[in-house]
């Protein structure tokens, strides 16, 4: 058969949108072959199913090389022909286009823009698929594919190369994965960046994938990698930002802001990879070590042992140090603090060796005791680690009563960082103790590695860089900013601060200054920082926002009790940005549910009922939760309260945005639409706001025009052929 290879880069609408697709192939029947059959057209969508993409890039300081393979299948008994789309940043350069026949790579060759866009506009208005119209803005490769046997696989590759910009020494990448909300679905993703700088590569940082990172020794490079699968969460862009930097301290700023509405910023802070071991002040550290009877099952206490015995062997020269073991009683390896010399260092490590599992667990007579090995005042990094695996059983057992105590005994400066093992602890006991001295806690599940998890904990605080942190914000009006309390600064780690900002002006011109103890205590200043009125590059940071904030807010639930307030605030977050959480996990549907009135039901498709409850009823108000159902006070010990307390940690602590909580469910960059009676509905609709309304029908003229004069809401119609969104003070109704 013979084959055919057009290509085309073109621009499509003026306007830019934010790159929100994946290449793809729209399907069509072949015109030298034999007609197709009824069955055979109704086996494929609009677009053919991508069955990998496979990502490799290298970036060279800032200019960047991208390779994208990707693999469609045809799963038809049709031989077919196919138009493909891919959308290329602005200021790329395609360099190299290939498709594979069999074992035989073809070149392509570049054809007129204006050939492109009509192909386009014709093949969006004969498919009539909502899910193209995220192409509407973006800068296309376009290409014709002939022939797709049937039942087989085609492979396209495709590389191009662009410069990356630098906004306050930060720089970004993004590569589109965002399309599928009706298009063409993917089966695995997987990518690698190469990254070289000709200086230190520091805030490595992705928002939008978990990935691993390698630096080079040198420190002037590092490799990223991701995978992703079908059923991992919804497909987002891939981003990554890095910063390029000298300093000590460096200082990352990302802003995002609506016109009219708040701001919202992250500030990440991370220190030189290269810090020389004489940079790191000396600490205090008192390590806490469960050894009671229960310790002895699948030899927890050997675990425990040797990862004490690997943080005592990390400490350095300058160090001071004491290990107190307890059981029913305690026991102390000195009276007050050694040095980590040779000689303290081998008397710690014959201690923690000769500690033996038997008896009850007295955690309150531990954490005094502990607390007691402090002095009163001293300007070192204070550390206190506290281990165990169980309930208190012996002396003091009421939780109230062993926190008052604590607090009693506590002395300024001291992080307590305390380790729940297994199930059988008290969660709100350990996660209020560290919270109260500035630490925090961590559970390693019975199928975990309690040394590895330890003794990694172990490597970084051995290692502070600052301490007893505090930042300036100069002129800038910030709100409910998270952490609510800065957190040490340790080697290998990075400080990600969210909050809001307010003010009334543009301020261009902003100082920033971090200070914090070291030897001796140093402040960093960071000039020439943007807090601006509009910015809407960085549309994460709202919903990363909203998801510290509810697992702080849900923190306070579980410490302190629920009331209204919380409720509702935890209710509404988790509504506007399809966070789930206990109060709104019941927004997460079967696929297929649909939302009607108060009850959820399913298409035609003959699935019935659905699990949980119902968002919102018609007024579009959010009822209270049934109690019997949602539970937010988990009970203090158990897997069930360990699992909550993790998830409110990582709330906390999230530096990327979540997925989506249920099929019924989509985020189109800021915005969460939620699936009501077959319409894809804003969260900020709100029926008593009687905002003016611009409605179209799917497809038509006055369609198309609408896009083309407010090309930012193509991203949304793509959702489907009927929605409802919210933008510059009009809905917008498709129908």
């Amino acid at each position: 058969m013979r084959t055919r290879t057009l290509l085309a880069l073109a621009t499509l609408l003026s306007a830019a949108v934010p790159l929100a697709a994946q290449g793809v192939i729209v399907p069509g029947p072949c015109r030298d072959c034999r007609p197709w059959q009824p069955e055979e057209r109704a086996r494929f969508g609009s677009a053919l199913p991508i069955e990998s993409i496979s990502i490799d890039v290298k970036i060279e300081g800032q200019v960047a090389t991208t390779h994208v393979t990707q693999v469609f299948r045809n799963e038809t008994g049709a031989t077919l022909e196919g138009t493909y789309f891919f959308p290329i940043p602005e200021q790329a350069t395609v360099t190299e286009f290939a498709i594979w026949d069999g074992d035989r790579r073809l070149a392509g060759e570049v054809r007129p823009r204006e050939e492109a866009r009509r192909i386009y506009d014709a093949i969006v208005r004969r498919v009539r698929d909502p899910g193209l119209l995220e192409y509407a803005g973006e800068n296309l490769f376009q290409a014709s594919i002939f022939p797709i046997l049937p039942h087989s696989t085609k492979k396209l590759e495709l590389t191009y190369t662009q410069v990356l910009r630098a906004e306050s020494g930060t720089v970004g990448y993004r590569y589109p994965l965002g399309l599928g909300r009706n298009t063409a679905p993917v089966e695995r993703v997987s990518g690698r960046v190469e990254l070289r700088t000709s200086g230190p590569v520091r805030a490595l940082y992705s928002p939008s994938h978990e990935v691993e990172v390698r630096r080079d020794p040198n420190g002037r490079g590092a490799t990223v990698s991701f995978e992703s699968g079908r059923g991992r969460g919804e497909r987002r862009d891939f981003q990554l930002f890095y910063g390029l930097s000298q300093r000590d301290v460096d200082l990352s700023l990302f802003t995002y802001r609506e016109p009219g509405k708040d701001g919202f910023f992250l500030l990440l802070v991370s220190p030189r990879e290269d810090f020389a071991a004489r940079e790191y002040p000396a600490k205090d550290v008192v390590f806490v070590l469960d050894v009671s009877g229960s310790m002895e099952e699948d030899d927890k206490i050997g675990k425990a042992k040797r990862a004490l015995t690997f943080g005592v062997r990390g400490l350095g020269p300058e160090d001071r140090f004491n290990v107190v073991a307890f059981a029913g009683e305690t026991r102390r390896m000195e009276t007050g603090l050694i040095r980590a010399d040779r000689a303290g260092k081998a008397r710690g490590v014959e201690f923690v060796e000769g500690l033996r599992a038997r008896g009850g667990t007295n955690i309150n007579d531990a954490l005094v005791e502990a607390f007691e090995q402090f002095p009163a005042q001293g300007a070192r990094p204070r550390l206190l680690v506290f281990l165990t695996d169980g309930l208190p059983t012996v002396g003091v057992t009421d939780v109230q009563r062993i926190l008052e105590n604590v607090g009693r005994a506590r002395r300024a400066g001291v992080r307590l960082f305390s380790f729940g093992v297994g199930y059988d602890v008290n969660t709100r006991l350990l996660d209020r103790v560290a919270a109260d001295n500035g630490g925090t806690s961590a559970y390693v599940a019975p199928q975990e590695d309690l040394e590895v998890t330890v003794s990694s904990f172990f490597d970084k605080v051995n290692h502070p860089v600052l301490t007893n942190l505090r930042l300036d914000l100069g002129g800038v009006r910030t709100d409910l900013v998270y952490p609510r309390a800065l957190p040490d600064l340790f080697k290998g780690t990075q400080l990600a601060l969210v909050g809001r900002y307010r003010n009334a002006q543009d301020l261009r011109d902003v100082t920033i200054q971090l200070s914090g103890n070291a030897s001796p205590t140093r402040t960093f200043r960071y000039d020439g920082l943007r807090f601006p009125l509009r910015d809407e590059r960085h549309d994460f940071l709202p919903r990363l926002w909203a998801t510290r904030r509810v697992g702080w807010l849900m923190e306070q639930v579980r410490t302190h009790g629920e009331n209204r307030e919380l409720r509702d605030e935890i209710v509404d977050l988790g509504t506007r940005y399809g966070i789930v959480t206990p109060y709104t996990s019941y927004l997460a549907l079967e696929p297929g549910a649909v939302v009607r009135g108060d009850e959820a039901s399913f298409e035609a498709r003959g699935a019935a009922g659905a699990r949980g409850n119902v968002a919102q009823d018609r007024s579009g108000r959010t009822p209270p939760p049934s109690p019997t159902r949602l539970s937010p006070q988990a009970p203090a010990s158990g897997q069930a309260a360990v699992e909550q307390s993790r998830t409110s940690r990582r709330m906390q602590e999230s530096v990327r945005e979540e997925g989506a909580a249920a099929e019924t469910i989509r985020r189109v960059g800021q915005k969460t639409f939620y699936l009501r009676e077959g319409v894809w509905t804003d969260a900020e609709l709100r029926p008593e706001a009687r905002l003016p309304e611009t409605a179209v029908r799917f497809g038509s003229d006055e369609y198309f025009e609408l896009v083309r004069r407010v090309p930012e809401l193509a991203r949304y119609f793509a959702l489907g052929e009927k929605v409802a969104v919210v933008h510059d003070g009009r809905v917008y109704r498709t129908r």
